[in-house]
């Protein structure tokens, strides 16, 4: 089964860690770009995450019944079936869901779990993430205490975060967010570290921040200091030792360079979210077939246009193929081309 069991999981993020490079964890909203993604992986041979946000989840529900946990729901079947497929391995994971969200999206997804485990069936997600960054430290770490505690029954793995990633993502805006915010400090880890290791047989992520946004930016108009990463990692070996370091996640890469994000992988990065740079990709393509059949698209001055065109299975197809592309060279990027698990 491509879609990882809870074993499988822990292993890819092992061999990331142990190997120096990250997964692509790409978010997605319809099974166009589901579909795109699983065949990047594969061309590339490498593992993958597949991701489904608050705003994703709801808008794969449809203008109908406009349901985050319904729409994520969704997505996440039809990913089981095709993943299939394809000989790479597949996790599938939630994006950001801050305090006010976890009644409607992600308390409903770790039930969905929860029931099919009890019909001996496997997990709908492998992993979910909860934002608490905004909240006070203390109050972040109670709250994802408490959802690892939970998701550790189920073998479901915990992103956390630890300070806020700045710019907006899905209407959720950090654009204002204070100066210190945007850094998590070695005692945050140190923090993170201490009480979220008191849970047993359990598994997380971290997303710390070092100055990196959402959205996207022209390359050097982002400042990030990774060096954050490697200062956190440092207290925590002091504290508790080298193998207690954590598994980091890099949020917000856009106007990145290169050189940072493999200094990030140097720390410890395991995962990084990739979402600003494939929406464009393939909003690009359609973009490009939009113009150049302009006439045919139209029904202009009474003419009947050209269903050939006009067919979004034509244009939606230019569109896939563009976040594949795109999807490609973040891969090669994070260096996880031919890293796969998947047996041969």
């Amino acid at each position: 089964m491509p879609i990882v069991n809870y074993q499988q999981y822990c292993s890819m993020l092992d061999h990331a860690k142990k190997n120096k490079f990250a997964y692509v964890a790409v978010n997605v909203t319809s099974m166009t770009t589901a579909n795109a993604a699983m065949k990047a992986f594969a061309e590339m041979k490498t593992d993958g995450i597949i991701q489904v946000s608050t705003g994703g989840a709801e808008f794969a529900s449809g203008l109908g019944k406009e349901g985050m946990a319904l729409g994520a729901i969704s997505l996440a079947n039809h990913i089981h079936l095709l993943a299939e497929k394809y000989n790479v391995y597949i996790a599938l994971h939630t994006d950001h869901c801050q305090e006010s969200k976890l009644d409607s999206f992600l308390l409903p997804l770790i039930e969905e779990t929860e029931k099919r485990r009890a019909q001996g069936l496997p997990n709908l997600f492998n992993s979910h993430m909860f934002d608490g960054g905004e909240l006070p430290l203390q109050e972040n770490l109670r709250i994802s205490k408490s959802l690892l505690e939970r998701c550790a029954k189920s073998e479901l793995i915990l992103e956390i975060e630890a300070g806020v990633v700045g710019g907006e993502e899905d209407g959720v805006s950090h654009e204002d967010a204070p100066a210190e915010k945007l850094y998590t400090t070695p005692e945050d880890m140190l923090a993170v570290a201490r009480e979220l290791g008191k849970v047993p047989n359990s598994r997380f992520l971290l997303a710390a921040t070092f100055g990196n946004v959402h959205g996207v930016y022209k390359p050097g108009n982002v400042k990030l200091r990774p060096e954050i990463l490697k200062h956190g990692q440092d207290a925590i070996v002091k504290e508790f030792g080298e193998e207690n370091t954590l598994d980091l996640v890099f949020h917000g890469g856009s106007g990145s360079s290169l050189e940072e994000i493999h200094e990030t992988l140097e720390y410890g990065v395991v995962k990084m979210n990739v979402d600003t740079d494939m929406q464009y990709a393939f909003t690009r393509g359609i973009a490009d077939h939009f113009y150049k059949n302009y006439d045919g698209i139209l029904k202009i001055d009474g003419e009947v246009g050209n269903k050939k065109v006009y067919d979004p299975r034509g244009y939606l197809k230019k569109g896939e193929a563009g976040m594949i592309e795109q999807m490609k060279k973040a891969i090669v990027s994070l260096r996880s081309q031919n890293t796969t698990l998947f047996p041969r």
